[in-house]
């Protein structure tokens, strides 16, 4: 079971087992992670389930869709490894993945 780590824009920091074929941002909900809003229920329709991807992931989650690129402009703070959590599926590939969520959602 792959595991992710959240931190927090604070720096707290929480490991969760997460699984396969799931969203980033499905993980976190049912894990109660502050920070992902997820108002659209993982649809892509808003941004409140924006994280950064750690570097040393980036390659490994790849890049953001052109509809996910849309919906980032709607972010708040966003960056180069901003994504959408609700658009990253979990795999065994992403064991050990590690976001951190931005101040606040948009």
């Amino acid at each position: 079971m792959p595991k992710i780590t959240y931190i927090e824009h604070t720096g707290t920091a929480r490991t969760v087992d997460a699984d396969n074929g799931a969203t980033v941002m499905e993980t976190a909900i049912k894990n109660n992670i502050p920070g992902i809003e997820a108002e659209c229920g993982g649809a892509c329709a808003c941004a409140t389930c924006h994280v950064y991807v750690d570097e040393a992931w980036r390659a490994k989650v790849g890049e953001p869709s052109p509809m996910e690129e849309d919906m980032l402009d709607f972010g708040f703070d966003v960056r180069e490894n901003s994504r959408l959590s609700c658009q990253i599926v979990v795999s065994d590939e992403l064991d050990g993945l590690v976001v951190t969520t931005p101040e606040r959602q948009a």
